[in-house]
């Protein structure tokens, strides 16, 4: 697990010239914890969740893919081989078979519905539900409608009246058709690119309300172009401190993190009127 370290003068000095910029809006980005902290705990599991909720976290990105039989789980890749004691596609095995698979550090699998429901009296969260579908061997056209029918329907029955939940996705499918599903609910096109004109006339083709943009590259002032259209912005991805001094000075709505307990240190020791 990865522990707090004092900044050093360089990183201490990239700080206070970041604040000069954060004065304009007197407001850091939300700390989006990526698959529950992924640099500090095991990706996706309720221990990385539970521990940077305790610890104050408030934002938290997950990755949902269906099993065979159509149960909603979380995941991240294409197979279960680099993070879990087993191998192969989710969407090849049947929900209770990945129920006896643990982690590789021995944690239970985690279903979709175990996650929201540990955030169902955590009112003021914020979660972004990447839709892993890319993969079109494993997700052609005919199952973008079943999954999405199931994800919407399990987020809106557990998410709290106060809090934001988004869907997200680097597939426009998913996208599309949650659109069909409900006109207002928040969607995110995400691409590993930084901002750019073109991102953000597709994301207004797709109706979305939030941009995911890579951050190394893109700009302050494309930022907050899109910001003025009304646009939400989350900059990734964040491995180090720095990506959040960035993050920052970009002016970002949303800093997405490996490191999010970390980063949730770091904005503490900000001058106080940044900490908003």
């Amino acid at each position: 697990m990865l522990r707090f370290v004092v900044l050093c003068p360089v990183l201490a000095g990239l700080a206070l010239c970041v604040n000069c910029f954060a004065e304009e809006s007197d407001q850091t980005p939300l700390i989006l914890a990526h698959r529950g902290g992924a640099h500090e705990f095991e990706e996706n599991t309720m221990e990385g969740f539970e521990a940077c909720y305790k610890r104050g976290i408030r934002g938290f990105e997950t990755d949902i893919r269906m099993t065979k039989d159509g149960v909603l789980v979380l995941l991240h890749d294409d197979t279960l081989d680099r993070t879990h004691k087993s191998s192969g596609p989710v969407e090849e095995k049947l929900a209770d078979e990945l129920k006896k698979v643990q982690t590789k550090k021995g944690q239970d699998f985690l279903l979709l519905e175990d996650f929201l429901k540990y955030f169902q009296d955590k009112p003021g969260v914020y979660l972004e539900l990447e839709m892993k579908t890319s993969n079109k061997k494993l997700y052609p056209d005919t199952r973008i409608a079943e999954y999405c029918d199931k994800l919407y329907a399990l987020a809106k029955k557990y998410k709290p009246a106060d809090s934001d939940y988004l869907f997200t996705s680097f597939d426009e499918r998913p996208l599309v058709a949650m659109r069909k599903l409900d006109e207002d609910w928040p969607i995110a096109i995400i691409a590993g690119k930084p901002l750019s004109l073109d991102f953000i006339e597709r994301a207004k083709r797709l109706q979305a309300t939030h941009i995911a943009c890579h951050i190394s590259g893109t700009s302050r002032e494309l930022v907050q172009k899109a910001q003025k259209l009304g646009y939400k912005v989350n900059g990734w991805p964040g491995h180090k401190v720095e990506d959040y001094y960035l993050a920052i000075g970009l002016g970002l709505d949303v800093a997405c993190t490996d490191i999010p307990t970390v980063i949730q240190q770091t904005k503490e020791n900000l001058p106080a009127k940044n900490k908003k």
